[in-house]
């Protein structure tokens, strides 16, 4: 049996460490910093992200925060923040050393949340 996304990407500990960069780099990137930093609540928003990534992945976790659309309404994210966002996930992973194989299928997983985020 092969490992799940969760496990490649670290489990628990190595989404926490994952969306930690990924936030980082979002806070220092250009296109979309202002963002995260007028975020009402940064913390939240981290907390959110990781049990939405480990839920994803095939973690145990259980996510009770709203569904994309509901997270995303009203903000109108551009195709190029949101790419710009993609960017900095990338890196994170590759900074976490993660694997060609589940990079591939976190950005799969990506573009196929895209219509739920762009411009809704």
């Amino acid at each position: 049996m092969s490992p799940t996304l969760f496990d490649q990407l670290g489990g628990t500990a190595g989404i926490d460490q994952i969306v930690e960069d990924a936030i980082a780099g979002h806070l220092a990137n250009p296109v979309i910093k202002t963002r995260f930093e007028n975020a009402k609540d940064i913390d939240r928003a981290k907390r959110m992200a990781k049990a939405f990534f480990a839920f994803g992945s095939g973690g145990t976790d259980t996510y009770a925060g709203k569904d994309m659309v509901s997270a995303h309404k009203g903000m109108n994210i551009t195709e190029q923040e949101y790419l710009a966002a993609i960017d900095d996930i990338l890196a994170a992973l590759d900074k976490n050393s993660i694997g060609a194989g589940a990079r591939k299928e976190v950005l799969a997983i990506l573009y196929s949340l895209k219509d739920l985020i762009i411009r809704v």
